[in-house]
């Protein structure tokens, strides 16, 4: 994987799958001419809460309807979606190792206001980049191709709510971790990157990185 491109979509509090691709990948590109596609990570992430894993979905106003580009999604703020998805995060994690570190750099984003999807999560996945310290560049598409060029390996749609076990679609599984509620579920994958931070503060950097034993072939 570390010598591929990969093409990803936007997404709210990335999945661990979607963050490990980022990490182990040479170049990145997230695509930016794509029109809003429902139900996906694209204005949804899942946390694992004590009643299971829950999904916190982001309301979205599509100015023009299923043509919107996804960089003109607008954030719907007429239901008071930022104090109810803080009060699940807080009640999922406040008992966690690195809650008030990681809890720092995420309420902003839940006491201000964003216009625009795009501009809400990219700005969320710039603070996670820099609390880890990873050496990330992120690149945008130019122009949208339904058809990737050849040596890019498009996860557009691959790294999705639809897709409960990403192995079958080739991506290898990252290193299980720590999780808060694990004595009642077992170990829950494919969660939002912040319950790998909340759990295990900085070493989720390295969590993150391939397994030696899954080699670089794996995508």
């Amino acid at each position: 994987m570390s010598s591929s491109t990969v093409l990803l979509s936007t997404a709210y509090l990335p999945p661990v799958p979607y963050m490990f691709i980022l990490i182990n990948t040479n170049r990145v590109y997230i695509e930016a001419h794509e029109t809003y596609r429902k139900q996906t990570y694209r204005n949804r992430c899942v946390i694992l809460s004590a009643n299971g894993p829950i999904p916190l979905v982001i309301p979205v106003i599509r100015p023009k309807g299923n043509h919107t580009p996804i960089t003109e999604v607008l954030i719907d703020y007429s239901t008071d979606w930022p104090r109810n998805h803080w009060r699940a995060i807080e009640s999922a994690y406040r008992t966690s190792a690195y809650f008030e570190f990681i809890a720092d750099i995420l309420h902003p984003f839940y006491q201000n206001r964003f216009n625009s999807l795009w501009e809400f999560n990219g700005n969320l996945l710039k603070v996670i980049i820099d609390f880890l310290e990873l050496l990330v560049i992120i690149d945008f598409t130019s122009h949208y191709q339904e058809i990737t060029p050849d040596g890019v390996i498009d996860l557009r749609n691959i790294i999705s709510p639809k897709v409960k076990d990403p192995s079958i679609v080739g991506l290898a599984s990252p290193t299980p971790y720590f999780q808060v509620f694990e004595h009642r579920f077992g170990f829950t994958p494919n969660l939002s990157i912040i319950d790998m931070l909340f759990n295990e503060g900085l070493m989720a950097r390295e969590l993150l990185k391939i397994p030696k034993d899954q080699g670089k072939n794996n995508t």
